[in-house]
């Protein structure tokens, strides 16, 4: 699977399949006349398998349809969904303009991470008795672990009242699951890293062959995160501080801030010493629209979603550019705040001005401002050449979480004062040619939005501030309610899970 760049057989994921997802549809098919579960893991090869098939919903951040950075960007006040028309993609529109509903939610948000959950749960029960070395069998639970806290920050993050299942269980049992308090479910994310990271067999770094695989230094930066979304800022604020080391420096873990910041989004530039947990694609695979979507799929479709509708390239220095979708358009309002910073042309394709000056043209979207969001729009260069459909087959990763990330959130963690803040601030900033700004959380707030645009931030900071009611206004944001997404209605049915507030 493209998550750690090996291929799983088919009789992996058909175990994972059969066995493992959370959706109904799943459920009511029963592994009837077969003994895969008390058969399958036998020895390394098979356990490495299951790892292998726990990493692969990592790809929810970037890759389908309905991936996480396109749809988070979508509801944030940086980006409208865009697209094709007001009806290209329900939920992606229904949650730009907050008319997001239980029948519109895109159920995989929910689905997809409940598999990851359910795949680590049955892979931890197997584990212990896989006839292999005692330090690999370690090292493998402490990955799962730390997959499985990733799969549910996003779940409680995303609907906040969600189960809380650490255990396989029998398709009967789903229909009787209720809901964990939020606070269960993140003493449970807390639990799964800390013994990720006390494991002596999780490494501190890995060799290129395995460089998509977790770290100490990624599950540390993950807990600093999940302790910052508490406000349990002083834990948040030494993890964090721990991956990160002198800010400007080399740290412990090897992360570094890459010199040159548009470098962040040159597509060969994989696993660079800037990136802490990042998703791989690869654009070898054979998929094609039958496939899309449906988990075995290895591109990036941020990539596609992004670019520019019908895109010609007029004068010669213009970019170079397959088509795309149009999907995440920027606002006037980001364009205003970002025109004069040093990070805009990497982060903005201006289209419009483009066209102004005939250097390329482009046919509008739904929603469309002129302003695409650069990191992730490919050039033809980066077009597959292979069996798969081009547009479906896009190798660029995505990142997680990267270092600039933590700098700012652990100047964040320490309440936006003090030196420590301000060197971590004027790091990021430094990098970018910018000059120092007195540290403040509002400095913290601006620079985060810059730094991280586009990349499926902006609307879980907003929440997390207070700030969404105020920024969101204008878009049909309603405090109280519109803070997580509705569950899906299908989840609902013949269960004892309760709908969240505001969306019966």
């Amino acid at each position: 699977m493209k998550t750690i760049n090996y291929k799983l057989s088919s009789i992996v994921v058909a175990i994972v399949v059969l066995l493992s997802s959370c959706s109904k549809d799943f459920l009511e098919v029963e592994p009837k006349g077969t003994s895969l579960e008390n058969n399958y893991y036998q020895n390394q090869e098979q356990a490495f398998a299951g790892l292998v098939a726990v990493y692969d919903i990592m790809r929810k951040n970037s890759g389908g349809f309905e991936n996480m950075i396109t749809m988070m960007n979508a509801g944030s006040d940086d980006h409208y969904a865009g697209g094709g028309g007001a009806t290209d993609g329900a939920g992606i529109q229904g949650f730009s303009n907050y008319t997001l509903n239980p029948n519109i939610m895109p159920s995989s948000f929910w689905n997809d991470h409940y598999q990851g959950i359910f795949r680590a749960n049955y892979l931890l029960t197997k584990l212990p008795d896989v006839p292999m070395d005692a330090a690999l069998i370690d090292r493998y639970t402490a990955e799962t672990k730390a997959l499985r806290a990733n799969y549910y920050f996003n779940l409680v993050r995303m609907f906040k009242n969600i189960p809380l299942i650490t255990v396989p269980m029998s398709s009967s049992e789903f229909y009787t699951v209720t809901q964990a308090t939020p606070a269960a479910v993140y003493a449970q994310i807390e639990k799964d890293l800390t013994e990720a990271i006390a494991s002596p067999n999780l490494p501190a770094t890995v060799s290129s062959a395995e460089s998509a695989r977790f770290t100490k230094g990624a599950a540390r930066a993950l807990l600093g995160k999940v302790y910052l979304y508490q406000n349990k800022n002083t834990l948040a604020a030494t993890e964090l501080a721990a991956v990160n080391g002198t800010p400007g420096g080399t740290s412990q873990y090897g992360y570094r801030l890459l010199s040159n910041f548009a470098d962040l989004w040159t597509v060969n530039n994989k696993f660079n010493t800037e990136s802490i947990l990042e998703v791989a694609h690869t654009n070898a695979s054979s998929i094609g629209w039958e496939n899309w979507g449906n988990g075995i799929d290895e591109g990036n479709s941020v990539n596609v979603m992004c670019g520019p509708r019908t895109y010609a390239k007029i004068a010669s220095d213009a970019p170079d550019l397959p088509s795309g979708w149009s999907f995440n358009v920027f606002t006037q309002d980001f364009y205003d705040f970002i025109k004069l910073d040093p990070r805009f042309a990497a982060t903005v394709l201006d289209m419009k001005d483009l066209q102004t000056r005939g250097k390329a043209s482009y046919i509008g979207g739904y929603q469309d401002t002129g302003y695409f969001l650069n990191k992730f729009i490919p050039r033809r260069s980066d077009v597959t050449t292979g069996t798969g459909e081009p547009v479906l087959n896009y190798r660029q990763n995505s990142y997680v979480i990267r270092l600039a990330d933590t700098y700012l959130m652990e100047a964040e963690a320490l309440g936006g004062t003090g030196a420590r803040a301000q060197a971590l601030l004027d790091a990021v900033r430094a990098r970018v040619g910018l000059a120092s700004t007195p540290v403040s959380l509002a400095a913290i707030k601006a620079e985060r939005r810059a730094e991280l645009a586009g990349e499926g931030h902006r609307f879980f900071d907003l929440v997390r501030w207070g700030d969404a009611a105020t920024k969101l206004a204008s878009r049909g944001f309603r405090a109280n309610k519109n803070e997580v997404f509705p569950i899906p209605y299908k989840e609902l049915q013949n269960t004892k899970l309760v709908q969240n507030p505001g969306y019966n």
